[in-house]
């Protein structure tokens, strides 16, 4: 089985961001009710509003990680896409997810990127958030230098890095489970913690996603495992049922421009814009590690059912959700029709 290495700092967090019972995995929300909300209806009138109309024109919040699947939405931003759009876009950045988690209780953002297992968690306690679109998005399953470890299956009872109850932690177990292998978590909360540990050889493996895993990997660290590779995905974009329902427009303008910054990477050297990426925490190696993607970036799209039911079952079984959400009750994607 695997085990839960916290640390003291972890533990502070969990006080504050997690829904914990005994001899359970820890929930990274918190338990508002005690209860499942049973008052959660789906979205309606997904596909009647009128997608041509104006936005509001009102400044709504979206919550971003230092990852590759931010990067649409940042420059959607700084190159005035969503303003072509009439769209009035605030992006925060969080340096983990369970910081997000604790603005989007907070009721700060609107909307934010995310998982799969986090909307189920979100609509489980009571914070009713929808998927709109999937990300663009590739986690990678890093050995340490030192461990020897070139092939998935050496990770077989070795100390694996992740954060617990995200999409980390399922890909992982996607992984254990085709390889036939239990591993221990060595939970470390922040992304530099997670890189010094496994560069200095005190965990063996570690999951992480780009452009920090191809960071390691010129550091010494051995990629082992793609999620893209695997064909796993689970990352999403979630906007509150409040704007789906009040803003229609507002989202389906930031999808227009979401899509146009996307034909602009396609269009444009990685290098030409990669200092602006910076600016919202990314390591000066994205430009190289954008530069070597093979094939264009992708519009948003939609998280396929199969996917989507297979995360569902793992959070069930997993202990974050009582309830077998259904792909109607979780997603929308009225607004991605291009």
């Amino acid at each position: 089985m695997k085990k839960l290495l916290i640390t003291g700092l972890l533990i502070i967090a969990l006080i504050l961001t997690s829904c914990s019972n005994q001899n359970a995995k820890t929930n990274p929300l918190p338990d508002n009710a005690g209860t499942e909300n049973t008052n959660i209806q789906e979205p309606t009138d997904k596909d009647s509003s009128d997608k041509s109309a104006a936005p509001s024109g009102e400044e709504f919040t979206i919550g971003i990680l230092p990852a590759e699947s931010a990067i649409p939405i940042i420059l959607a931003k700084e190159k005035g896409f969503f303003d072509e759009a009439g769209v009035k876009v605030k992006i925060q950045s969080f340096s983990s997810p369970n910081d997000r988690n604790v603005a989007v209780q907070a009721k700060e953002l609107d909307a934010a990127i995310a998982d799969v297992m986090t909307v189920a968690s979100f609509m489980q306690n009571g914070i009713e958030m929808v998927i709109t679109s999937d990300i663009s998005e590739d986690f990678k399953i890093l050995s340490s230098p030192a461990s020897g470890i070139t092939e998935m299956s050496g990770l077989a009872g070795k100390k694996v890095s992740l954060v617990r109850n995200f999409i980390l932690e399922y890909i992982m177990d996607q992984f254990a489970a085709k390889y036939g292998f239990t591993y221990e978590i060595v939970e470390i909360p922040s992304f530099s913690g997670r890189a010094e540990a496994l560069l200095s050889n005190q965990i063996d493996g570690v999951v992480y996603t780009e452009p920090q895993a191809g960071m390691l990997v010129k550091q010494g660290a051995h990629l082992i495992g793609s999620s893209k590779e695997a064909g796993i995905k689970g990352g999403t974009l979630l906007f509150t049922k409040e704007m789906i329902q009040n803003k229609p427009n507002d989202i389906a303008a930031f999808y227009k421009a979401y899509n146009k910054a996307i034909d602009y990477m396609n269009a444009t050297e990685a290098s030409e814009y990669s200092s602006i990426l910076t600016e919202y925490q990314f390591p000066e190696a994205i430009t190289a590690y954008l530069s070597g993607i093979k094939g264009d970036f992708q519009f948003a799209d939609k998280i396929s059912k199969d996917q989507f039911d297979n995360i569902i079952a793992w959070t069930l079984e997993n202990g974050l959700i009582s309830k077998a959400f259904t792909y109607e009750e979780l997603t929308d994607f009225s607004f991605i029709n291009k």
